[in-house]
């Protein structure tokens, strides 16, 4: 995609300073998240989540993983009172709609039918990264107008650049109070998320379960444990440059299985090892004392987020041992309270993972399709609540199991 233009509306004052104080706001369009110094992007309240840490961001970019020539076009947008930045918004110029994980291919291609293009487009997010957190990051000074100046900016940015929309996806409830009453429509989804409700072990956990599927997990692991398959947790301070090279391998290799390229390469790896291994938890799955799989998490201080698999050699129900069972065994040893395996996979219930709203946010520049769309999300949202109330259902536990923590409107 061409890079757009640089203009004059790059920065901007939002509103003009009272004549008895010095500092204004002001907004700023970094066209590389290293425009601004990890230490003012990390002083912002990001809620402990690992993926909005300047350090992921930078091993993205920097990396080549998500940059323009991958269609992911860095134009963060970061709010300055003064010489202060008070807010940020992670913000990328889209040139298609891969890994973004809210999907939106449909209305690219009524775009397209009616002669009209749907890129670029704008899209707040943390790139192949499908997990809930904040995405208006603000600090202690305004927060409110902090929110409400970079969805101004975002929305005409899209104008500057020529751009169809402005999508926010997975914000936080946060962020979703203050986009409500703008002029963005809300989309509703749905993942599925363990919760560890004082598990003191893997037994505990599997305590609640209906016996039928109690037996069918446990006979998954009896298969992986047959086959002569152990695990091991490794944490990023332990990836030595050889492990990083069969875990990158084995990434590399599932992907192109499906003949589709990875979304990180060896250099993002190891960017992130280097800059925030503490982050970084790796279940990696070893036969004849060779590893065969290995699941990459990154954890907050409460949180276990499932993100990356790669596989060399198929063995019945690795899979599921390796990105599931092995995570829940290390929130429970960890004490974690919340394990995010990654989106989609309805086999994720069966499993004991609750389903779990999760939401985006939308601006259309077009009225016509705006409206088209708004009614499409009005459909879609009935859909989501029925189905979020079915798939209680096929949750493993007893009836008399403590029910899932999650917002059940």
């Amino acid at each position: 995609m061409p890079s757009p233009k640089r203009k004059s509306w790059e920065t901007q004052t939002l509103q003009p300073p009272p004549s008895d104080t010095p500092d204004c706001d002001r907004i700023h369009i970094l066209g590389s998240i290293e425009d601004v110094s990890p230490g003012e992007w990390n002083s912002l309240d990001s809620g402990d989540n690992p993926f909005l840490r300047h350090e992921f961001l930078a091993a993205l970019e920097t990396s080549g993983s998500a940059c323009e020539a991958t269609g992911w076009q860095p134009r963060h947008l970061v709010l300055r009172r003064g010489d202060r930045l008070t807010a940020a918004m992670p913000l990328y110029a889209k040139s298609h709609s891969w890994g973004e994980f809210v999907f939106d291919h449909a209305w690219a291609e009524a775009f397209h039918r009616a002669g009209r293009s749907y890129y670029p487009k704008l899209v707040c997010c943390i790139p192949f990264t499908p997990v809930t957190g904040p995405r208006l990051l603000v600090g202690q000074d305004r927060p409110d107008q902090s929110r409400d100046a970079l969805i101004q900016a975002a929305i005409d940015l899209c104008a500057g650049i020529e751009a169809s929309s402005l999508h926010l996806l997975f914000p936080n409830d946060e962020d979703v109070r203050r986009l409500r009453p703008r002029e963005l429509m809300i989309r509703k989804d749905c993942q599925y998320h363990w919760h560890n409700r004082g598990y003191s072990s893997f037994s505990d956990f599997l305590a609640g379960f209906r016996s039928a599927r109690r037996k069918k997990l446990l006979r998954e692991r009896r298969r992986v444990a047959e086959a002569g398959i152990s695990f091991r947790v490794v944490g990023g301070a332990e990836l030595d440059d050889a492990m990083l090279d069969q875990i990158f391998r084995m990434h590399a290799i599932t992907f192109l299985r499906r003949g589709q390229t990875p979304y990180l390469n060896r250099d993002c790896f190891r960017m992130m090892r280097d800059s925030m291994a503490a982050a970084i938890v790796v279940v990696l799955a070893e036969r004849r004392d060779k590893a065969i799989a290995c699941a990459v998490s990154f954890r907050s201080h409460d949180s276990l987020y499932g993100r990356y698999w790669g596989c060399e050699e198929y063995h019945d129900s690795l899979h599921f041992e390796t990105c599931f069972y092995q995570g829940i065994e290390y929130c429970i040893d960890a004490g974690l309270k919340r394990f995010e395996p990654g989106a989609q996979g309805e086999h994720k219930l069966r499993r004991g993972f609750d389903p779990s709203v999760t939401w985006s946010a939308h601006w259309v520049s077009n009225a016509a399709f705006a409206t088209a769309i708004g009614e499409y999300l009005d459909q879609e949202r009935d859909w989501v609540d029925r189905y979020v109330i079915d798939a209680r259902d096929q949750l493993p536990f007893h009836r008399d199991s403590a029910d899932s923590e999650e917002d059940k409107s």
